[in-house]
C-alpha cells in the first residue's frame, strides 16, 4: 500500500481516445511515462486504455512453426495482430477489456518485481471491494498467457500483470476482462495455438489453452459491470489515494516531443523484429 499511498497522482485516460490506435502506441505511451516519473518529471501517473479488437503476440507466439497460417485465422475474426518486443505470451484486447498502468519511480527506492505486482494486485482489490476477498493471485494453468500473478475469483481468471522498466521507471500494468465471455477470448489463442503448432514438438512449451478457466469480471460478480463503471472506479480510488487533486489530462508538448521518440523506436524495433521471423 506504501507504493499507492502518495502525496499526488495523475491520472491519464485513454479508454476511449486509444480504441482505434494500435496497441504499439500504448507500448511507446508506458516507455514515455517510465521515463518521465522515473526522472521525476512529472508525478506518479495511472493510465487507462482500451484498444479494439487486437492480439497481442509475445516474441514466442511469432516463432511458432506455422504462424502464417495461424495469423489469417485472426484476421478473418476481425482481430489485427501485434508483436510486443517483451515477454509474455498473447493476451487479447477488445473494448471490452480495460488496460492499467501505474507508472511509479525508483529514485528514492528501488521496487522490486515482486513489490510491483504486489502493488498492482492491492490496486486491483481495492477497485472491487465487493470481491476483494475473493480475488486471488496465482497460475492459472489452462488460460492464456499464464503466470504467478494472474488474478482469479473461484479458479477463474479475469486478469494478468506485467511489468516494464525504463529510465529508473516501473510501468506495472494489468488487463481486466471487465465485459463479455473470457472463454470466448480465450478460443481465440487456442485457435491460435492449434493452428500454429499442428501437433509438432516445439523447445518451447506453448500452453494448453482451456477456455472455461477464463471469464470477466461481469461473468464472475455476476453483475452488469462495464469498462466505463471500472474507469470511474479508478479515477475515483486515485482520489482517495492522493493527498492532494490529481492531476488530469494528457501528455503536454514537451513530453510529446518524448513521446514520438519512443513510438519511433518502439516501430522500428517491431519491424526489425518482424523482419528476422
Amino acid at each position: 500500500m506504501s507504493n499507492l499511498q502518495l502525496p499526488k497522482w495523475r491520472f491519464i485516460d485513454e479508454s476511449m481516445t486509444a480504441k482505434n490506435r494500435s496497441a504499439l502506441e500504448s507500448f511507446a505511451m508506458d516507455d514515455t511515462l517510465c521515463h518521465l516519473v522515473g526522472q521525476k518529471m512529472t508525478v506518479p501517473t495511472v493510465r487507462t486504455w482500451v484498444h479494439d479488437e487486437t492480439v497481442v503476440l509475445g516474441i514466442q507466439d511469432h516463432r511458432l512453426p506455422h504462424i502464417d497460417e495461424a495469423l489469417p485465422l485472426l484476421h478473418e475474426t476481425g482481430y489485427q495482430t501485434i508483436v510486443r518486443n517483451s515477454g509474455g505470451l498473447a493476451v487479447v484486447l477488445d473494448e471490452g477489456v480495460l488496460n492499467i498502468s501505474i507508472v511509479l519511480s525508483e529514485r528514492d527506492g528501488s521496487i522490486d518485481i515482486p513489490e510491483g505486482y504486489e502493488s498492482m494486485l492491492s490496486f486491483v482489490r481495492l477497485l472491487f471491494p465487493e470481491a476483494s476477498e475473493q480475488i486471488e493471485a496465482y497460475e492459472i494453468v489452462g488460460s492464456y498467457c499464464p503466470g504467478t500473478y494472474d488474478l482469479s475469483i473461484g479458479g477463474r481468471k479475469f486478469a494478468g500483470i506485467s511489468q516494464r522498466r525504463l529510465r529508473q521507471g516501473v510501468a506495472v500494468q494489468v488487463y481486466l476482462c471487465v465485459e463479455g465471455s473470457g472463454a470466448e477470448r480465450a478460443k481465440l489463442v487456442r485457435d491460435l495455438y492449434e493452428k500454429g503448432l499442428q501437433g509438432e514438438q516445439t523447445k518451447f512449451s506453448y500452453p494448453t489453452i482451456q477456455p472455461e478457466v477464463m471469464a470477466s469480471l461481469s461473468e464472475l460478480l455476476g453483475m452488469p459491470l462495464t469498462v466505463n463503471d471500472v474507469n470511474i472506479r479508478t479515477q475515483l480510488l486515485l482520489r482517495a489515494l492522493s493527498e492532494e487533486d490529481i492531476q488530469m489530462g494528457g501528455l503536454t508538448t514537451e513530453e510529446m516531443e518524448l513521446y514520438l521518440f519512443y513510438l519511433n523506436r518502439v516501430v522500428e524495433r517491431n519491424q526489425k523484429m518482424l523482419a528476422r521471423g
